[in-house]
């Protein structure tokens, strides 16, 4: 009966272990955030960006992402653009970027 309650309780931390592991790879809204900055910042400076915290479904090319979805603003040529992105939340890529057309 022993040897029955620890493979249960091993098999119980595995899966435990797993689902934990598997979360804390994903990117949190701030990481994502700054990982776009990052990113927007090697083509000039920006002057403010947001980004909202709670993920969305994006289909971009027949492919569902789980992505947050920001914001950037930045001067251009004396005129002050914004940026729409869309972020993968797996693995920190750019999915889309649009300027905001006002």
């Amino acid at each position: 009966m022993k040897r029955r309650n620890i493979l249960i309780a091993a098999g119980i931390g595995v899966v435990i272990g797993y689902l934990l592991n598997n979360n804390a790879k994903k990117l949190t809204p701030e990481k994502a955030l700054e990982t776009a900055k990052e990113t927007f910042q090697k083509n000039g400076p920006i002057n403010g960006s947001w980004i909202y915290m709670k993920p969305k479904r994006l289909e971009k090319n027949g492919i569902m992402y789980d992505t947050y979805r920001g914001g950037i603003s930045r001067n251009i040529d004396g005129e002050n653009k914004q940026f729409d992105f869309y972020i993968d939340i797996e693995t920190g890529a750019i999915i889309d970027a649009e300027p905001v057309v006002a």
